[in-house]
């Protein structure tokens, strides 16, 4: 099986180079291309032109805009590179035959109540970079081509910055901290995306009629502020130099820290149809970060 990869310099990315390298031949690209090939999101029919030139089996996107609130500022750059290039390979993997994954997220919905969302629930984004990735989605589905959509949440890697490291830096140099505590969600490992797509792609080459779209987060539930106490106690039990006491981490309200871009407070999935779909048992979100402070502490 020949396997394109794009945006392979992404925390999600750089874990699929490990994870898809065992089902095939890989060729992975990143914004400056190789070999005449390019993965310059911004260049719809240079992507176009690379998909047709390598012809793949199988597409693996992880490429995308995801400056949030810079998202507000730039919406012509974020519907370019989240929407307009996506269609455009599923077009192209629709005529090639080629299956296609596609990564999406828990921002195409509003954040209301408190139960987790399944897939048929109703979308409704609150911000450019939620509206992009939702067209996205449609264009996909539209397109004809076989596909995974995976929706995902709270992506973190040890490689490269994330919340983990920016919480361990700040528990270091202060006595007190602020952490938003009404925004709830599942941490998710870009590794765990990775060998979840891995598994997933070796299913649908045999059954075609998982082509859809999933939910795909760690198990469990927690606020960034449950987050952050939770990172910065298995930092003190590592024997790190934490400054600040658990007493000192303070919970507050979203409407304490207002970004450019409004960030849903119920980022709850429910991921049952992937489960059953694919035979999949997702680890609770604490494994995947303590796994993840083991590398970085």
């Amino acid at each position: 099986m020949k396997i394109l990869l794009l945006g392979k310099g992404g925390q999600v990315g750089w874990e699929l180079q490990r994870a898809l390298a065992p089902l095939g031949r890989l060729i992975a690209l990143d914004t400056d291309g190789a070999d005449g090939l390019s993965g310059d999101f911004a260049d719809p029919d240079a992507v176009a032109a690379t998909v047709r030139k390598v012809a793949p089996d199988l597409i693996v996107n992880a490429a995308a805009h995801t400056a949030v609130d810079r998202a507000e500022s730039e919406p012509e750059l974020a519907r370019l590179i989240n929407t307009a290039t996506p269609a455009r390979i599923a077009l192209e993997a629709a005529a090639l035959g080629a299956h296609l994954v596609h990564y999406s997220t828990d921002y195409v919905f509003d954040g209301s109540g408190s139960a987790p969302r399944d897939e048929s629930a109703p979308t409704n984004p609150l911000s450019v970079y939620g509206r992009t990735k939702r067209e996205a989605e449609l264009a996909i589905a539209s397109s004809g081509a076989i596909h995974l959509i995976l929706r995902t949440s709270w992506v973190y890697a040890a490689r490269g910055g994330n919340f983990a490291r920016t919480m361990l830096r700040l528990a270091k140099e202060r006595d007190r901290l602020t952490v938003i505590a009404d925004q709830i969600g599942a941490p998710t490992g870009a590794e765990l995306l990775a060998d979840v797509t891995a598994h997933a792609v070796r299913s649908l080459r045999t059954r075609p009629e998982l082509s859809g779209l999933y939910h795909c987060v760690a198990a469990g539930e927690t606020s960034w502020h449950g987050y952050a106490r939770h990172v910065v106690a298995r930092a003190r039990d590592a024997g790190q130099d934490i400054r600040v006491t658990d007493d000192a981490i303070a919970p507050i309200p979203t409407t304490d820290y207002p970004t450019p871009a409004a960030r849903p407070l119920n980022s709850r999935l429910d991921t049952r149809k992937l489960r059953d779909a694919f035979g999949l048992e997702l680890p609770h979100w604490q494994q995947g970060v303590d796994r993840m402070l083991a590398e970085i502490l």
